[in-house]
């Protein structure tokens, strides 16, 4: 570890001084110091659990998936993930179909997968490693050239950060369909 990195070299005095100034505002507020009782450095990690379920037991955000801050997709995920599934129980206690419950897993871990890529991406891109050789770095910088200069590197950053859609298990539309369509041929085709 770099000596910069060290838990000393943060006195209370260098983490408040950093704190204010990043939290700094022009209206007037200002911090509020207060004890600092426990200080650690936490190295960023990914984890990702699979499946997220096992047997009755459905896994969901922290629980089955850790993602590092950059991206900020730790939350989304956990949305995304109760989303899935509160689709696939609902369909199970309207119809008793475990369809949705069964691929539960699989839906979520594609949109955890990609949450994972886009953290690791944008950390590898943003962030400086002082044990990095000269090839690396210019690598690092190259990707990051790329983004700047990019409009397909654009998109794709856009579209991952902002947040893809959530995909939800399709019996549940079909299941909506087919429902639909049963009320149309039982009271007539005239209603939609």
């Amino acid at each position: 570890m770099q000596s910069g990195r060290r838990i000393d070299n943060w006195p209370d005095g260098r983490i408040w001084a950093e704190l204010g100034a990043r939290l700094e505002t022009n209206d007037g507020w200002e911090l509020k110091q207060g004890t600092i009782f426990q200080k650690g450095i936490i190295a960023m990690r990914s984890f990702v659990l699979e499946p997220m379920q096992f047997g009755t037991l459905f896994l969901a955000g922290d629980a089955a998936h850790i993602v590092p801050p950059t991206g900020a997709k730790g939350l989304n995920l956990a949305v995304a993930d109760v989303r899935v599934l509160s689709d696939a129980l609902i369909e199970y206690y309207a119809t008793g179909r475990r369809d949705g419950l069964e691929h539960y897993s699989a839906m979520a871990l594609q949109r955890v997968w990609a949450a994972e890529h886009l953290s690791w991406w944008m950390t590898s891109m943003l962030h400086r490693y002082d044990d990095r050789d000269p090839f690396q770095q210019r690598l690092q910088f190259a990707q990051l050239n790329q983004v700047a200069s990019s409009h397909a590197f654009q998109t794709a950053l856009a579209e991952n950060y902002v947040g893809l859609p959530i995909r939800r298990y399709a019996l549940v539309e079909k299941f909506k369909r087919r429902s639909e369509a049963k009320i149309r041929r039982e009271h007539g085709a005239g209603i939609a």
